[in-house]
C-alpha cells in the first residue's frame, strides 16, 4: 500500500543543509496500522509529510497504492491525495463553519453535488459519534470532538490511506484512548491502512500492528509491534518502552548487590514473558510440583498489546544449584521468554 524508497529530505538552514530524513526505507501493508515513534526533531513528522507530498522528498520515491507521487504533476498529485486522509494535532478546523460544513469542505472543493455531500456527511457524523453536534461550532467543543471533526473530515473522500500526525498528543488521557479505539474502528469497518506519528509508547501498544523507531533521521528499529515489545534491541526504544512497561526490579530490590554466579543463600532472580496463551499457562504450580526449589514472586503484571495478553513476573528461585538449573532449563523450553537477572543478597 505505502511504499517508501531511500527518502531523504534536507532543509537549507542559515549555516548550510539540514538533514532531516536520511535514506528512509519503509514499507506499510494494505490494512496494516504502522505506527512511527520518535523523540521530538527525529524526523517522524517530516516523514509522514512525505508520504503525501506536503513535503517533497529532496531525494527518493513515495509509492501509495500503486501510483508513484513523486513522479506526479501538480494536478495529478492533486488527485491522488483524495486517497490519502489527514488529522492532525492542533485540528485545523475552520472556526467560522459549523461541524456538518468542516466536514463537507473538502467534497466542496471537489464541487460535489450537495444531495452527495448529505448523503456522506451525515453517516460520518454518525460514525465519529457527533450526529447532535451537527450544527455546532468548533469553539463549543471539547478537544475530543474536535479531533473526531477532525478525523471525519479526512474520512470524507473515501481515503485509502489515514495520515495521523500527532493527532493525540494534545488531548487527556481519557479522551486519547476514545479517539483511539475509534481510529481502530475505523480501521475494522472501512479497511483503511493509517499510519500514525507519535512520541507516546502507549499509542503504539493500545492500536499498532508494526512500529518503526526514528532517531535523528534514521530508522533504527523495526517490525511487528509484540516483537519489538518483547526484544526491543536499541536503547531508545527500550527507553520507550519502559514509560509504559517498566522492567526495573521493585523498590526493596534496588541498590542490593546482584552476582551472576551463585551466592549462598540469595535467591536467583528471573524475568519470565507470557505472550499471547502463554499467559495462560500455570507455570509457577509446575515449577513447584517438578523441582525441589522454593519460588518466590516478587513482581507481576498483566497487560495487552493491541489484542494479544501480554505478562511479566519476576520470581525468586532459591534451592540446591542443579535444582534451579534443571528449572531454568525447563523454563527455557515454555512458549515464554526468560531473562536471568542474578543472584540478589
Amino acid at each position: 500500500m505505502i511504499e517508501l524508497s531511500h527518502i531523504e529530505k534536507t532543509y537549507n538552514g542559515p549555516d548550510g543543509p539540514v538533514p532531516a530524513l536520511k535514506g528512509i526505507d519503509l514499507t506499510v501493508e494494505n490494512g496494516e496500522i504502522y505506527g512511527i515513534i520518535g523523540l521530538s526533531g527525529a524526523g517522524k513528522s517530516t516523514l509522514i509529510r512525505c508520504i503525501n507530498l506536503l513535503e517533497r522528498p529532496t531525494r527518493g520515491q513515495v509509492v501509495v497504492d500503486g501510483k508513484d507521487l513523486t513522479a506526479m504533476n501538480a494536478r495529478e498529485l492533486r488527485a491522488a491525495r483524495q486517497n490519502i486522509g489527514m488529522i492532525f494535532q492542533h485540528f485545523n478546523l475552520l472556526t467560522s463553519a459549523t461541524v456538518y460544513d468542516n466536514i463537507a469542505f473538502p467534497l466542496r472543493l471537489a464541487d460535489t453535488p450537495e444531495e452527495k455531500i448529505r448523503a456522506k456527511v451525515e453517516p460520518l457524523l454518525t460514525l465519529v459519534g457527533l450526529s447532535d453536534k451537527a450544527h455546532q461550532y468548533p469553539s463549543q467543543l471539547s478537544g475530543g470532538q474536535k479531533q473526531r471533526v477532525g478525523i471525519a473530515r479526512a474520512l470524507a473522500n473515501d481515503p485509502k490511506v489515514l495520515l495521523s500526525d500527532e493527532a493525540t498528543s494534545a488531548l487527556d488521557p481519557q479522551t486519547t484512548k476514545a479517539i483511539l479505539e475509534l481510529m481502530r474502528d475505523i480501521n475494522q469497518k472501512l479497511g483503511i491502512t493509517i499510519v500514525i506519528i507519535t512520541h507516546e509508547m502507549q499509542v503504539i501498544k493500545d492500536i499498532c500492528d508494526k512500529v518503526a523507531v526514528i532517531e535523528d533521521g534514521v530508522i533504527t528499529e523495526r517490525g511487528p509491534v509484540l516483537d519489538v515489545f518483547t526484544n526491543p534491541q536499541r536503547p531508545l526504544t527500550k527507553e520507550f518502552i519502559s514509560a509504559v512497561m517498566s522492567s526495573e526490579l521493585p523498590a526493596a530490590l534496588q541498590g542490593k548487590p546482584i552476582a551472576k554466579d551463585p551466592v549462598s543463600g540469595a535467591p536467583l532472580l528471573v524475568w519470565l514473558t507470557f505472550i499471547g496463551d502463554s499467559a495462560d499457562e500455570p507455570v509457577i504450580a509446575a515449577l513447584i510440583r517438578r523441582f525441589p526449589i522454593d519460588v518466590s514472586i516478587l513482581y507481576g503484571n498483566i497487560d495487552h498489546i493491541k489484542d494479544t495478553p501480554y505478562g511479566r513476573l519476576l520470581i525468586g528461585l532459591s534451592g540446591a544449584q542443579d535444582s534451579i538449573d534443571e528449572a531454568l532449563t525447563y523454563l527455557s523450553q515454555r512458549d515464554l521468554r526468560i531473562e536471568v537477572i542474578g543472584y540478589v543478597g
